[in-house]
Formats: structure tokens, sequence, C-alpha cells
């Protein structure tokens, strides 16, 4: 059964990613499932940290990002929106060069809270980063709500 109250559209989240943090860091997103979303990174001068290696705040970018954007698909957009409360990550093994991959699915879909559980993986499919993160359901104001 899918999570989702209208299907990810990874058109739109492209359009809406331009001129941002996601564009910047080279975070695309290629892949919905009926409970996951899926975005990949480049792992680049971009993301690296001076040593050479994925910096951990590139990694909880890219958590957050995959995060988000999938929990407002869970979500009837016309009324709420939904926005990160807390994020923890877990850094597995470095990665020096390639993509990495982040897939996001529930851990709990509530009413006004989320958490999402977010595997980071390197193209040979080894963990990299675990995250979970906590989105807040909130409602819109009325000033931006749909009317009928």
């Amino acid at each position: 059964m899918s999570i989702w109250h209208l299907p990810p559209d990874l058109n739109l989240i492209h359009s809406y990613s331009e001129n941002s943090l996601v564009q910047w860091l080279g975070i695309e997103f290629t892949e919905v499932g009926e409970d996951f979303l899926r975005a990949q990174m480049p792992v680049d001068k971009r993301t690296r940290q001076p040593a050479g290696v994925l910096h951990g705040g590139a990694s909880v970018a890219l958590a957050e990002t995959v995060g988000t954007w999938a929990s407002s698909f869970t979500v009837d957009h016309q009324q709420f929106h939904c926005v990160g409360m807390e994020i923890n990550a877990n850094h597995l093994r470095p990665v020096s060069q390639g993509i990495v991959v982040g897939t996001a699915r529930p851990v709990h879909l509530g009413r006004t809270t989320q958490v999402w559980g977010i595997e980071i993986t390197n193209e040979q499919d080894k963990p990299v980063c675990v995250s979970r993160l906590t989105i807040a359901v909130l409602p819109k104001p009325s000033e931006y709500r749909a009317t009928s």
C-alpha cells in the first residue's frame, strides 16, 4: 500500500530546488517507490571536507532534503506543510569520490509529527550514513489554503 497522498513528482521537486542548497550540492531525486523516496548526491569539491572525504554536513543535508520532500507528499499540501524539527546522523564509512544515494522511508506517519529513517549508501550499496529525521506537520495559514 502506498504512503503517498499524492505521488511524488520528481520534476516538481527539481524545479522547486533551483537556486537553493539542493541544487548547489548537486542533489538529484531519482526514484519513488510505494514507501520510499530516493535521491543521489555527488561526492566532489562541493561536498567533501578538507581531508578529502564526504563532509558529514553534506550527508545531513542530503538526509534532510530527501526526508522533508518525502514527508510533504504524504499530507494534503493544500492544508498542511512539513518542516524538519530534529535530525541526527551516524557516519559509518568514508567516501572520497563518486555518488552517494539517500533513501527515505517512514518510521512513523502521525497527524502532527512524522519520523523518517534515511539510509545513505555508496556506489557499492554499502552504508555510509544512517539518519533519523523528525518532521512537524503544520497547518497552512488560511491565506495560503486553496479555496473550493
